[in-house]
């Protein structure tokens, strides 16, 4: 039988990423995202990919695009919950109360929305059961300078995460969390050049490729039903996450 699953924010980077690794190694792959022609250009007409619009901020387009994956997959597996976005850095009175609502809504209420539908079809298929990664990052561990709303939001990530692991267990569903540290990424690289813009003499941002991040998922994604891996730290390795906070 062939598995299937959805990955969020599939349009960049990260997501990007991590659906071309999955339908490579022959997933059938839902590619949600908002940008249309770029989803395209990532599917790049593979066989097993659908490129779905989606904006995760909106509960009924989210309904809908999990609806159109079951009823062209006949389930689903697998869901990487992906989609997130990095508003301006800056002190906390410093910050747009806009980017914060923007922070919010992408970063937390989109994730729910996911794991919401996801959990719903994977409780009533059969077999029941399948698996949700959450993205956190390594924010969810340890702060940025600066970055009050993808911290908060993120640390928001590991609550959800923790909550539907536990009501997952009756369910056969497994819910664990990936947190990445620097992967070099579109979203990453304007990150540390805005700190470069503010700060010259800032030290170099240790990276890693993409391609790591995605071996790393589709590895996750392919464990056994029996098996779970609750927490995955995946950072560039001289990066100063311990001790950053």
């Amino acid at each position: 039988m062939s598995r299937s699953a959805i990955v969020t924010g599939a349009s960049d980077g990260i997501g990007a990423a991590v659906a071309q690794r999955l339908l490579s190694e022959g997933w059938q792959v839902a590619l949600l995202a908002r940008r249309g022609e770029r989803l395209a250009e990532v599917a790049g007409g593979r066989a097993g990919a659908l490129p779905l619009v989606c904006d995760v901020t909106d509960a009924e387009q989210v309904k809908a695009a999990f609806r159109e994956t079951v009823a062209q997959f006949g389930r689903l597996d697998f869901l990487f919950n992906n989609a997130g976005i990095f508003t301006p850095a800056g002190l906390i009175d410093e910050i747009d109360p806009d980017d914060w609502l923007r922070s919010v809504a992408v970063n937390q209420t989109g994730m729910f929305y996911c794991a919401r539908e996801a959990f719903s079809i994977m409780r009533r298929q059969v077999p029941m059961g399948g698996r949700i990664l959450n993205n956190g990052s390594v924010a969810a561990q340890s702060p940025r300078w600066g970055s009050v709303c993808y911290t908060t939001t993120k640390h928001a990530v590991t609550g959800l995460t923790k909550q539907l692991s536990l009501d997952g267990r009756e369910f056969r569903i497994a819910v664990g969390q990936i947190d990445i540290g620097n992967a070099r990424t579109e979203l990453l690289k304007a990150h540390v050049e805005r700190m470069k813009a503010a700060d010259p003499a800032a030290e170099e941002t240790p990276m890693m490729e993409l391609s790591t991040v995605a071996a790393t998922v589709a590895h996750l994604a392919a464990l056994p039903a029996e098996a779970n891996a609750q927490w995955t730290t995946l950072m560039a390795t001289t990066m100063p996450l311990i001790g950053r906070g």
